[in-house]
C-alpha cells in the first residue's frame, strides 16, 4: 500500500466513523476509547492471520506419524501475534447475527485478549454496552473492509495515530480534563533534533505515547535495526485513560516498553536518573498545585538546583520541576527535547536562579520559538527546549537560538504546522550548529533562501548562536527573539502614498467631528 493509499484509507475510515458519531448522542471523549479498541481488535485479527501462514510453514512434521504439530501460543508470540480465541476474532464479531448482543460479544472479546496478552491486562475498553446496537454494528463493518483486512506493515499504527490526532482536534482531551496528543510537527521537530537512535528513551509525561511512535519511525528510516533491538522505552502518565491509550499505541506499533500510571511530581517510578540516552516530553504547562511540603519532593534527587519556591514557601509553577527532571534523567552524553510554556524562558525569582544554573552547566543546546496555533485546542505560542550533555567542547558555552514564529504552514484558520521543507530546514540549522553535514533536499527552497552558501550563518529574524556571556548580559533570558532581531520587510507593491492620504483624510474628519462635539458641549447652558 502506497503512502497516498494509506492516507486515503485513514481519511475514509475516519469520515465513516465520525459520521456515525454525528448521528449519535456520544461526545468525542465518550466515542474515542471504544473506537480505538475496535482498531486494535481489527489489528489483532490481521496479525493473527499473517502469523498463521508463516507458522504453518515452519512447524516441524513428526517423522513417525507424518503429521505437523499444532501451533501453540508461544509460536504466535514468537511471530509477534496473539493466538486469538475464536470469539475474540474480528471475523466472528462482524458475522454475528442480529439476534446476538454485539456489545456483550465485543466486551467478551476484549477480556479474552487481555487474558492471552498480559501486557494489555485491564487496558482494553469494555464499555460497548453504552453504544446503540445499530451504531456498534455499523462501526464494526467500517473496519471490516477488504482494504483494512489485508493491510500490511504499520498501516494500523498509522490509522491509530491518525484517529488520535482527529480526536484531539475535536477537543476530546479537553473534555476528559487532560491533553493526550502532541501535534506531529512538534514531535517531529524534537525527534529530528535529538536523533533518538539507541538506548533508553524516557517520556515522564507520555500522554498517548506519540513520542515513542515517532522515535520508532525515525529508527525505521535511519537505522538497520528493528525498533526493539535499538531502543527501550519508558513512559509515565498521570491520567489513567491516557496510560491505557499509550499501552494500546505501543502494542499496535509493535513497540516493547513499560508505561506506568503515576504522578511524576511525587514519584520516580522507573528510577532512570542519569540513565537515559534520550528524554522527550510535552508536559502540562504552568501546573500550580504542586505540594511543596511533599516529603518525596523535598528529597528528590532529580532537583539538583532545588525546588522553585516562592517567598511563601509554595511552588507557584511546575515548569522548572519538569525542566530539572529532564536534565537529571540524562546520562553523560544524553539529549533531551521538550515543549514548554513561552513564559518559562523569561520567568523571574527562583525560576530565574534555576535557569541560570541550568545554563551554566553548558547542557542547554537550543531554544526554538514556535508561533500560535500549533496545538489543536490552544492557540498559545510555546518554546521547544533542547539539552545536550554530550556537546563538543567548542560548543559547550554556546546556545543556538531559533525564532520560528514566522515559520509555519497554514493548515486551517485555527491550525498551523511546519511543512516538510520547513522542518527539514530547521533540522539542518541544528545539524550545521553541531558541525554535521545537513541533510537537505536539492529542491528545498526555504533552506536555500535562508542559507544560500549551504553553511551556517546567523540570519536576522531567524537564528543566532550566542555564548553564555551574552545570555548573562540579557539577564539569563532564553527568549530567541531577544537575540536574533527582527527582519523589516518592505512590501514594494503596497501603495504607501495612497494609504497615508487616506489616513490624513480620516484624521481630518475625526478632528472636525471632535470640534463639532466640543462646540455642542460648550453651548449647553449650566
Amino acid at each position: 500500500m502506497t503512502q497516498d493509499q494509506i492516507k486515503n484509507l485513514e481519511k475514509e475510515l475516519w469520515d465513516a466513523a465520525d459520521e456515525l458519531r454525528g448521528n449519535s448522542k456520544l461526545t468525542a471523549a465518550e466515542y474515542k476509547d471504544p473506537l480505538l479498541g475496535l482498531v486494535l481488535l481489527s489489528f489483532a485479527q490481521n496479525r493473527y492471520e499473517d502469523a498463521k501462514i508463516s507458522i504453518a510453514k515452519s512447524l516441524p512434521i513428526n517423522p513417525r506419524t507424518g503429521t505437523q504439530r499444532e501451533a501453540t501460543k508461544d509460536d504466535y508470540a514468537g511471530a509477534g501475534a496473539i493466538m486469538l480465541p475464536e470469539k475474540a476474532k474480528y471475523d466472528h464479531l462482524a458475522a454475528l447475527p442480529e439476534s446476538e448482543d454485539i456489545a456483550e460479544a465485543i466486551n467478551n472479546a476484549m477480556k479474552l485478549i487481555e487474558a492471552e496478552y498480559p501486557d494489555l491486562a485491564g487496558i482494553l475498553p469494555k464499555s460497548y454496552q453504552e453504544f446503540d446496537d445499530k451504531l456498534l454494528r455499523d462501526l464494526v463493518r467500517v473496519f471490516n473492509k477488504d482494504a483494512v483486512r489485508h493491510a500490511k506493515g504499520d498501516v494500523f499504527g498509522r490509522i491509530y495515530e491518525f484517529f488520535l490526532m482527529k480526536f484531539s482536534m475535536q477537543g476530546a482531551g479537553a473534555q476528559e480534563g487532560g491533553e493526550f496528543f502532541t501535534p506531529p510537527s512538534l514531535v517531529n521537530l524534537i525527534v529530528n533534533f535529538i536523533q533518538p537512535n539507541h538506548g533508553i528513551i524516557h517520556d515522564p509525561a507520555c500522554g498517548s505515547g506519540g513520542m515513542f511512535v515517532q522515535t520508532a519511525h525515525f529508527i525505521h528510516d535511519h537505522e538497520n535495526k528493528s525498533v526493539n533491538e535499538a531502543i527501550t522505552v519508558y513512559g509515565t502518565e498521570l491520567k489513567s485513560n491516557n496510560t491505557k491509550l499509550a499501552k494500546m499505541n505501543l502494542a499496535i506499533h509493535g513497540i516493547e516498553g513499560k508505561i506506568i500510571e503515576g504522578n511524576s511530581f511525587y514519584t520516580n517510578p522507573h528510577n532512570l536518573t542519569e540513565k537515559c540516552d534520550f528524554v522527550m516530553a510535552n508536559p502540562p504547562f504552568n501546573v500550580d498545585k504542586v505540594d511543596a511540603k511533599n516529603k518525596f519532593l523535598a528529597e528528590d534527587e532529580r532537583l539538583p538546583f532545588g525546588a522553585p519556591l516562592t517567598g511563601a514557601g509554595s511552588i507557584g509553577n511546575g515548569n522548572y520541576l519538569w525542566m530539572q527532571y529532564f536534565y537529571s534523567y540524562l546520562n553523560a552524553t544524553g539529549r533531551a527535547g521538550f515543549v514548554m510554556a513561552s513564559s518559562a524562558t523569561d520567568a523571574g525569582n527562583a525560576e530565574k536562579r534555576i535557569r541560570k544554573e541550568l545554563i551554566e552547566t553548558g547542557a542547554v543546546e537550543c531554544i526554538v520559538s514556535v508561533g500560535n496555533n500549533f496545538f489543536y485546542t490552544r492557540s498559545l505560542p510555546c518554546h521547544v527546549w533542547f539539552y545536550n550533555k554530550g556537546k563538543k567542547p567548542e560548543s559547550k558555552n554556546k546556545i543556538l537560538m531559533i525564532d520560528a514564529r514566522n515559520t509555519f504552514r497554514k493548515v486551517s484558520t485555527t491550525i498551523n504546522d511546519f511543512s516538510e521543507e520547513q522542518l527539514e530546514g530547521l533540522t539542518a540549522i541544528m545539524q550545521l550548529f553541531r558541525g554535521e553535514k545537513p541533510v537537505v533536499g536539492k529542491d528545498n527552497a526555504w533552506f536555500k533562501d535562508k542559507f544560500p552558501t549551504g553553511k551556517y550563518e546567523d540570519v536576522e529574524g531567524l537564528c543566532k548562536i550566542v555564548d553564555i556571556e551574552e545570555v548573562a548580559a540579557q539577564d539569563y533570558s532564553l527568549t530567541p527573539g531577544r537575540y536574533v532581531g527582527v527582519v523589516v520587510t518592505l512590501d514594494m507593491d503596497f501603495d504607501y502614498h495612497g494609504r497615508m492620504t487616506e489616513i490624513h483624510s480620516e484624521l481630518a474628519t475625526l478632528n472636525e467631528e471632535a470640534n463639532a462635539l466640543m462646540q455642542q458641549i460648550q453651548n449647553v447652558g449650566l
